[in-house]
């Protein structure tokens, strides 16, 4: 089976409504959907440009990030209509949602027949803490489609192998990454943690950030990113596991297809065999 994917390079910059981020939002799933995308990545938290609006009585100040849930509504009316209009499944990044007076970091899955499914960030980085005093989500979910199953792990959750061996060990074929880094540090710590994750589980790994600027909210000005579609590193595959690649901070969609059986190929009578080879009797299974 072939699954086409798109990942989007979400351009951030000052809107003075939420119909001006619709229409943004809008024009990547129209771009997706006229290469024929089934599934559309979009980043870590790209919808932080709704607190660019700023306040009523001062809009060169953003609001602040506990203003982010209220805007969940909109949020989700808006990407289950375009999943439903365009038969595509789309992943809307993450946004910010409270529970119980506690912000969480959540991944939303959007199905084409208008069901909404979310994954938490399960990892928390220090600034997230700091800054903006999030919780941790605290259960890994894996996603049933009719195009296979799939796993939505955020940024920094990358960077934990366990957590990814854990999504394989449940049968997921596809890892989508959302991310946001505000520096080439951060942006290459989550890129080559998709190449290793990709090598060690023989899954596909699509990942995606952040581009451009929110000059009047805080910890959103500087963003660097660049979407890839990353593949195990073995004969069937493209040189170096990237399928394809974005411009770095340019603001664009790339698409590629996905061929599971290789996947399933390469799991059994590849160069290696990284997957059937683990040591169980050494360490875990996380099965």
């Amino acid at each position: 089976m072939k699954i086409r994917v798109s990942a989007v390079q979400y351009h951030l910059h000052t809107v003075a409504s939420f119909g001006e981020f619709a229409e943004q939002v809008e024009h990547y799933v129209k771009t997706a959907a006229e290469f024929e995308a089934e599934f559309v990545l979009f980043p870590e938290l790209f919808t932080t440009q709704l607190l660019s609006i700023g306040h009523p009585d001062n809009r060169r100040q953003g609001l602040p990030i506990t203003a982010l849930p209220g805007f969940t509504g909109d949020y989700e009316a808006l990407f289950k209509r375009l999943a439903v209009s365009t038969g595509m499944h789309l992943i809307g990044g993450t946004h910010v949602v409270e529970e119980n007076g506690k912000l969480y970091n959540a991944a939303y899955l959007f199905y084409p027949d208008g069901r909404i499914a979310t994954q938490r960030k399960l990892h928390i980085t220090p600034s997230e803490v700091k800054e903006w005093s999030m919780g941790a989500g605290d259960s890994l979910s894996v996603f049933d489609t009719d195009k296979g199953r799939i796993a939505v792990l955020v940024c920094y959750d990358i960077e934990f192998p366990e957590i990814v061996r854990m999504a394989k060990a449940r049968g997921a074929d596809i890892i989508f990454c959302p991310s946001c880094t505000d520096d080439r540090h951060g942006f290459h710590r989550v890129r080559y943690t998709c190449h290793a994750r990709a090598i060690e589980n023989q899954v596909y790994v699509v990942t995606t950030g952040t581009v451009g600027s929110l000059p009047t909210v805080d910890f959103m000005r500087g963003n660097y990113g660049q979407a890839a579609i990353i593949t195990p590193n073995d004969v069937p595959f493209p040189p170096a596991g990237i399928m394809t690649a974005g411009e770095i901070n340019g603001d664009m969609v790339i698409t590629g297809d996905l061929d599971l059986q290789l996947l399933y190929n390469v799991r059994e009578k590849g160069s290696v065999t990284t997957w059937r080879d683990r040591r169980t009797d050494l360490y875990t299974d996380w099965s």
